[in-house]
């Protein structure tokens, strides 16, 4: 992997940069920077909780006080039920909800550290030529790391309570993969787009509230079935995390193989949101020295 950097500076005062690394082919450049990718990952680890007294034990407890809340005001105050497994026969709405929350709060996570990889790195973006697609995609290896555990962890209760899930945990790991690809796209685009429209992490924030709402994450989604058109629902259904909670809940809640519908939408969803997202990156990346 080749560098070229020139000694002229731009309007801001920084290095002007020209590297291959943006313009040859982007993924043989993230593979040539795999050790600074991984190199990344670690950094992000292991400042997350540095200085807390209960350190990554807040990965778990964070999750736990939004099913509390949640819990209570759906399951208690408004008396939501969850429907029966249909190979597992579990009736708990707290699980019915987690199956839900736990992909909700990895794509949410996703997006807010890898909208702020850019800007929170100015100084490295500013003054060094490397490969940049990184800085994002630490950011989402290290909310992964998160969601594994906390998936980790709803698998072994959901096991002790009897479902048997085991057998479907391949395709679970499967939909893992088909999201992060899917949150990447999204958060690559977003990187790149927050350096340029600084109110874009403001209305982010708006339209995060508004997606979680949308998606049957804390009600069944038979309550849209009931409640809402058929325009509507049918609007709904262009929504991905739908698709991405329902085929969730069907190998973990239900004990049940992914509808092979929904996954192949899946597929494409997180494929082609992947490479726009990437091609936005690229286009945008040669002019992110002088902007952020």
């Amino acid at each position: 992997m080749r560098h070229h950097f020139s000694g002229t500076t731009n309007d801001t005062g920084c290095p002007r940069q020209v590297s291959t690394i943006t313009t040859v082919n982007p993924v043989s450049n993230v593979l040539a920077s795999r050790e600074l990718l991984w190199s990344l990952t670690q950094r992000e680890l292991s400042t997350k909780y540095r200085r807390s007294f209960l350190g990554w034990s807040w990965s778990m407890l964070n999750p736990l006080a939004t099913v509390g809340i949640y819990g209570f005001v759906f399951g208690v105050l408004f008396g939501a039920t969850a429907p029966e497994g249909r190979n597992s026969g579990l009736t708990s709405f707290v699980f019915f909800m987690l199956c839900g929350l736990i992909p909700w709060n990895f794509f949410s996570m996703s997006m807010s550290l890898g909208m702020n990889a850019i800007s929170a790195n100015s100084g490295l973006v500013c003054k060094v030529a490397f490969c940049r697609e990184t800085l994002v995609f630490s950011n989402i290896a290290h909310a992964l790391v998160q969601f594994l555990i906390e998936l980790a962890i709803l698998v072994i209760l959901l096991a002790a309570f009897g479902s048997p899930l085991f057998i479907h945990l391949p395709m679970t790991l499967v939909l893992v993969v088909l999201l992060a690809v899917f949150v990447t796209g999204i958060a690559l685009a977003l990187s790149a787009l927050s350096v340029f429209f600084r109110d874009l992490t403001y209305l982010w924030a708006i339209a995060t509230q508004i997606w979680f709402f949308i998606t049957p994450i804390v009600y069944p989604p038979e309550l849209i079935e009931s409640e809402v058109p058929t325009w509507g629902q049918n609007l709904l259904r262009l929504n991905p995390m739908v698709h991405f909670v329902s085929e969730f809940r069907a190998c973990l809640y239900h004990a049940e193989f992914p509808n092979p519908q929904k996954l192949l939408v899946l597929v494409v969803s997180s494929v082609s949101t992947l490479m726009i997202g990437w091609w936005a990156f690229t286009r945008l990346s040669r002019r992110l020295p002088e902007e952020v």
